[in-house]
């Protein structure tokens, strides 16, 4: 038999229950009739029916032809049963799903706040397994609540997981939605393709500074790429050359400012190039420096005097 929806949201009574009513119909026979609608739906009576089919007792039916079917189930039912405020709440919930019956009112005389019934809603839309429990009583509202809200909070950062693979890594993307790969590992290899990328970048600079600096080794980007090393060996190159280049830089421009801040002593030696001052200053150097300066002391002897201005 067809059950309204409105009545089948609210808990049957348990075996040991039904037994005892069985027993009662059984005995005393069936004291309430089984409510159905014009169209032969049941509105009330769902335990009563199961009672007579166990005490093997032909159940008494009554039709409702008056009024809206869906507030006479909710009325009928809401009403008798000893359901705790939570169980209440979800099926007041559950209710508005369901048919465009509203039981606001009945949460008020019921002293149901809105916020159990938003409580009841969540699960309903984020934990539907829950519902049935928590309207059974096997789950209070409040731990269901908690379930649907963690389930939320999960649902919504993979989604928004989801939303970066598709922007930065459609392949995974679809991967991840085809059940190829979970998440977890879809985002550790987007972290992976990204680092790659990165280290790419850098080494990539490096080399055209190489290039720049007349360096004619393969770039570390071909030795990636034909498998002698792998990105972070490449970085680990690329860093140590920078680090060394910026010491050669650093040494140069000192030595050069050493040359600069004794150029007048080397233009006053270059201009008596036969004196025994000269012959004794190049015989107290080393054989690298002598050739240093004789080299600048020839370049200066040879070089116009500046006109002053």
């Amino acid at each position: 038999m067809k059950v309204h929806p409105l009545t089948a949201t609210f808990p049957t009574m348990n075996e040991e229950e039904l037994l005892d009513l069985a027993q009662a119909i059984k005995k005393e026979g069936q004291h309430e009739p089984i409510l159905l609608d014009a169209d032969g739906v049941l509105l009330d009576g769902r335990n009563r029916l199961a009672a007579c089919k166990l005490a093997g007792v032909e159940p008494r039916f009554a039709t409702h032809t008056k009024g809206d079917p869906a507030a006479v189930a909710w009325a009928l039912n809401i009403r008798r049963r000893h359901l705790t405020q939570g169980q209440r709440a979800m099926i007041i919930a559950k209710g508005r799903s369901v048919s465009k019956f509203s039981a606001r009112d009945d949460a008020a005389t019921y002293g149901i706040s809105p916020a159990r019934v938003s409580l009841a809603t969540t699960v309903i839309k984020h934990a539907p397994t829950l519902v049935r429990l928590v309207i059974t009583g096997a789950m209070g509202l409040d731990a269901a609540y908690e379930q649907a809200r963690k389930h939320k909070a999960a649902v919504k950062t993979r989604n928004a997981q989801y939303d970066l693979l598709r922007a930065q890594a459609p392949d995974l993307a679809v991967r991840v939605t085809e059940g190829d790969l979970d998440m977890p590992a879809a985002l550790t290899e987007l972290e992976r393709c990204q680092e790659e990328e990165r280290l790419r970048a850098h080494v990539d600079r490096v080399d055209a500074v190489r290039a720049a600096d007349g360096d004619i080794q393969p770039t570390l980007a071909r030795l990636v790429d034909d498998g002698l090393i792998d990105w972070p060996e490449a970085a680990r190159r690329a860093d140590h050359y920078l680090a060394q280049r910026q010491d050669a830089l650093r040494h140069s421009q000192q030595a050069l400012q050493l040359i600069a801040d004794h150029w007048d002593t080397v233009r006053s030696l270059a201009g008596r190039p036969d004196s025994a001052l000269i012959r004794e200053v190049l015989d107290n150097l080393t054989p690298e420096a002598r050739t240093l300066a004789e080299e600048l002391l020839a370049r200066e002897a040879d070089t116009p005097p500046t006109s002053p201005r």
